[in-house]
């Protein structure tokens, strides 16, 4: 664990950073009270996934839809239930 004070904390603002990657932080100020900085990760979301390139068009998935709600399979094709 490493120990700043106030002081410290402002110049090296950027290493102090850095080193609470690894471990705990305390924050020293005159007074004594001491002030902990720990590095937190934020989940992510399920939903946060990369894109795929495709060569459908706008046209050809506005035109799966319809189809998919309309029941309606491609010619000759009966609907899918």
């Amino acid at each position: 664990m490493k120990v700043y004070t106030y002081s410290e904390a402002r110049q090296r603002l950027a290493r102090l950073l850095d080193a609470a990657r690894k471990e705990e932080v305390l924050i020293r100020r005159r007074g004594g009270e001491t002030f902990s900085v720990t590095y937190k990760t934020v989940p992510k979301s399920p939903f946060d996934v990369p894109g795929i390139t495709t060569q459908a068009t706008t046209a050809d998935i506005l035109e799966a839809i319809r189809e998919s709600r309309s029941g309606e399979g491609k010619a000759g094709e009966p609907p899918v239930r």
